[in-house]
């Protein structure tokens, strides 16, 4: 059994269901992330394993006892908030021992437990200083040292870097990945940022309307997504979607028509059981590129549109594209790529090109290319 096992776990809020059957296995010493578009329920999730909201369904299991009922200070779990939750009146050391002078221990025991705790997050040089007299990465590694010293069989981590500017928040997001290798805990964390989702995550948990969409390695999600909300979520810049009719299926592959405002293409995909209709093709910023007038490849499909957008990044870019159906596609390519207003030519490389059917779900067939 896993360390952490939720079966069948829903939670329902007066006649609205916030989640619906989540189903989720996590190993001891994970570093499992929650992520999806706010109010999909993967804080209300985190919440459930700690102990602060009722199941209304199902069961979570820590270490193989059933935790519904139990208290959420005997759960053997720590959590760490979005606002830090510091008390602005006591010091560094005051805030990190609070739980453990709570539970009556001994100053030398605590003393140790914050010196080792403080040691690791680098805030032995601030044991005297209130939260007031913190930079905004300080208090956060407060709140979390506070968390270390009760030792947790596993860490809750909500939104805890969201307050924090960019460059705090990637400094913080690798000491975070440095704090797991160290401690060798379980950490479950909450963010709806799918780029801190996939630096961070050993097992990476999409969610969407109060279900899981997809679980797993977080490159396994992006090369191998289940359906089309997955794939336009996980990925920056977001997955190229590209209406299209499917038209028949042979040997060779899916035969398709009206991509992007009239081109044809054949993906290399076999075994699609699927009547002809309407499909979409999706495809990443990397798998396409700029061409020159009359450039051809069986493996590409050559389409022409207007530069929209350039962004300019130093080393790269990206170019946002519309193509004659008002598709817009996104490419990453080098510096001075394109000009906006001007026309410009896209190749998209079939055969890391994605299928979709009608309502979302992913087209995978026989003989699908290796992403």
């Amino acid at each position: 059994m896993a360390f952490i096992d939720i079966s069948a776990v829903s939670k329902i809020f007066g006649n609205t269901r916030i989640l619906e059957n989540i189903n989720l296995d996590i190993e001891h010493g994970q570093f499992v992330v929650f992520v999806g578009p706010s109010g999909c329920g993967k804080s209300t999730l985190l919440r459930m394993i700690s102990g602060l909201e009722d199941v209304s369904a199902g069961t979570i299991s820590i270490e193989n006892e059933v935790v519904n009922d139990v208290e959420p200070a005997l759960r053997g779990v720590a959590m760490v908030f979005q606002s830090y939750a510091l008390y602005p009146h006591m010091t560094t050391f005051q805030n990190v021992s609070f739980g453990l002078r709570m539970a009556h221990k001994t100053a030398e025991f605590i003393a140790a437990r914050v010196q080792q705790a403080t040691g690791i997050l680098q805030l032995d040089k601030l044991l005297e200083r209130k939260p007031g007299q913190l930079s905004g990465g300080q208090k956060q590694r407060v709140a979390i040292g506070r968390a270390i010293v009760r030792e947790p069989r596993v860490f809750l981590f909500d939104e805890p870097l969201s307050n924090l500017d960019a460059e705090l928040r990637v400094q913080m997001r690798a000491e975070l990945m440095d704090l797991h290798r160290r401690l060798g805990t379980t950490m479950i964390y909450v963010t709806h940022d799918q780029v801190e989702a996939m630096t961070l995550a050993d097992k990476m948990v999409v969610m969407s309307g109060g279900r899981i969409q997809q679980a797993g390695a977080p490159l396994v999600l992006y090369d191998d997504p289940d359906n089309q909300f997955v794939a336009g979520f996980v990925g920056s810049p977001k997955m190229n979607f590209l209406p299209a009719t499917l038209v028949g299926a042979d040997a060779t592959g899916v035969r398709l028509t009206g991509i992007g405002g009239g081109g044809n293409a054949v993906l290399p995909i076999v075994g699609i059981t699927v009547a002809a209709g309407p499909v979409t093709i999706g495809i990443r910023p990397e798998h396409l590129r700029l061409v020159t007038e009359g450039a051809t490849s069986p493996e590409c499909l050559v389409l022409e549109g207007r530069v929209a957008i350039v962004e300019e990044l130093g080393a790269e870019s990206f170019v946002h594209l519309d193509l004659p159906d008002s598709t817009r596609v996104t490419l990453r390519a080098g510096r001075d790529a394109g000009r906006i207003g001007h026309t410009a030519r896209v190749a998209l490389d079939l055969e890391r090109a994605l299928l979709f059917a009608a309502d979302g779900l992913r087209l995978r067939g026989r003989g699908l290319v290796q992403q």
